[in-house]
């Protein structure tokens, strides 16, 4: 690309963000999202691009994979999750955030709907020493090895799932520790990729949304951690949507230029606290979004604390 969108891409997450963020807690399961996703379609067209979504809303609409955005200007890759942690947002839990991402054509991998990956994520010591190809426990002896500490030391974020009942006794055994998170592994793979120490978790193992894969993928890229991912194929119906989407190896090891190639721009803003962005913060007379905001080519990382004022609420 061309021109370095990243300060205007937050813009989109900000607005999603205020807008989902006013359904936190209220129990809707789709509100929030439908209201996310309409900010970011309003607002796209500031971005002077034409973009694809090649990762789009599990849940169709506006942002559905296929869908254009933006009328003219360069063609871009886009890859969206108006709302990661929909559920969680409904509930008033943790890990929802609006996420955004732009790539130079074809720099994004084609996931289908409801499609499912294995995934390791770590910050950038991890490279050359941990694998999808190994069990969990010499992954984790490797890592505390490079790292200098015990196993013990090491703590995995996994989300809290059936699935996950013996990749969880894994890790135990082993000796590490078992962060549960309910949902949100984009925010947990962003917070096991960053710098050591700042997010209380170490590495992200399990299997999770093939969407979610791939907007961590951006977003590690442009932070220089780690991550590996592999699809998860549940039956003949998802092989034959893996190949329909071009996907000839859905076994094959897949890295971070796999997943998010070219020039990747990334934005991220919090709904509710969570592992790596704290949520919306409403006062009187207006909020405060908590963002980040990446761009590959430069390794740049802004984190953005936006104060917004508002003047339509008849009781602030």
């Amino acid at each position: 690309m061309e021109r370095n969108l990243a300060l205007e891409l937050v813009r989109l997450t900000e607005a999603a963000a205020l807008a989902a963020a006013r359904e936190n807690g209220r129990g809707d399961e789709m509100a929030p999202e439908r209201l996310a996703a309409t900010a970011i379609e309003t607002n796209f067209s500031a971005l002077g691009v034409k973009g694809e979504i090649v990762v789009g809303s599990g849940h169709g609409g506006v942002l559905a994979t296929g869908s254009i955005l933006g009328e003219e200007g360069e063609e871009v890759d886009v890859a969206v999750n108006p709302l990661e942690g929909g559920i969680s947002c409904a509930l008033g839990g943790p890990n929802a955030m609006s996420v955004v991402a732009i790539a130079s054509r074809g720099g994004f991998l084609r996931t289908p709907p409801n499609s499912y990956m294995e995934k390791i994520a770590t910050s950038a010591d991890g490279a050359g020493v941990v694998s999808l190809d190994q069990a969990p426990a010499v992954n984790l002896s490797r890592l505390a090895e490079r790292r200098g500490v015990y196993v013990e030391d090491l703590t995995v974020v996994i989300l809290d799932r059936p699935r996950h009942d013996d990749l969880i006794e894994e890790v135990r055994a082993a000796g590490a520790r078992v962060k549960l998170i309910p949902h949100g592994d984009v925010a947990a793979a962003m917070a096991a990729a960053g710098p050591l120490g700042e997010s209380g978790v170490d590495i992200l193992m399990g299997e999770g949304g093939a969407a979610q894969g791939v907007l961590s993928a951006a977003a590690i890229r442009c932070m220089g951690g780690v991550m590996q991912c592999r699809f998860r194929v549940r039956g003949p119906g998802e092989a034959e949507q893996l190949r329909q989407a071009g996907v000839k190896d859905p076994g094959r090891l897949l890295d971070l230029e796999d997943m998010a190639g070219g020039t990747v721009m990334f934005a991220a803003s919090g709904v509710t606290d969570g592992e790596y962005l704290k949520g919306v913060q409403f006062h009187k007379g207006g909020a405060i979004s908590h963002s980040v905001v990446m761009r590959s080519e430069s390794s740049t990382i802004r984190q953005l604390q936006t104060s917004h004022r508002f003047d339509y609420r008849p009781d602030y």
